[in-house]
């Protein structure tokens, strides 16, 4: 006795809200990479940053090199749970978006362009695990037969193999 099992049918809120999880999933993966590529090159003391006199808040360089390092390390790992749609993954997406945003914005006079672009790009990322409501998820990890992906057309004519001409 074998029992089948029915997936539930597909919506487009559905759709919308398990693409906007892999932009953010892929969103987040990027920037934990860009932010690990940035923390090496401030614990390098490269050239590349820029010293600001009179800051408000000034750190060392290569202090905030770390923090962007583990940053962008757990970034990753985040977005790895994200593709799973795990609940514990849009939370953890939300505190480390918003902790790159700070981050960034106390980094602004070491590489200012760049942490506009962190900034905003963190903000897309909170936008989109924010937006969608749990319900409306698919479970990636589920495989799908190939049937169920094509549609169902009602009338479908043979193949008419007409004769050479």
């Amino acid at each position: 006795m074998t029992a089948t099992h029915t997936r539930p049918e597909h919506t487009a809120k559905q759709e919308w809200a398990t693409g906007l999880t892999a932009f953010a999933a892929v969103m987040l993966f990027l920037v934990g990479l860009l932010d690990i590529f940035r923390g090496i090159m401030a614990v390098a003391e490269d050239d590349i940053f820029v010293t600001t006199r009179n800051y408000v808040f000034e750190f060392d360089l290569t202090g905030w090199g770390w923090i962007h390092l583990a940053l962008g390390a757990v970034a990753v790992l985040v977005s790895f749970g994200l593709l799973r749609t795990a609940t514990w993954a849009r939370v953890a997406g939300v505190a480390i978006a918003g902790l790159v945003i700070i981050a960034n914005f106390l980094s602004l006079p070491y590489y200012p362009v760049w942490s506009v672009v962190m900034i905003t790009i963190s903000g897309f990322i909170i936008w989109a695990l924010c937006v969608v409501q749990r319900g409306n998820l698919f479970d990636l990890s589920e495989e799908r037969p190939a049937y169920e992906e094509r549609p169902v057309y009602e009338e479908r004519r043979p193949y008419e193999k007409r004769p050479p001409a």
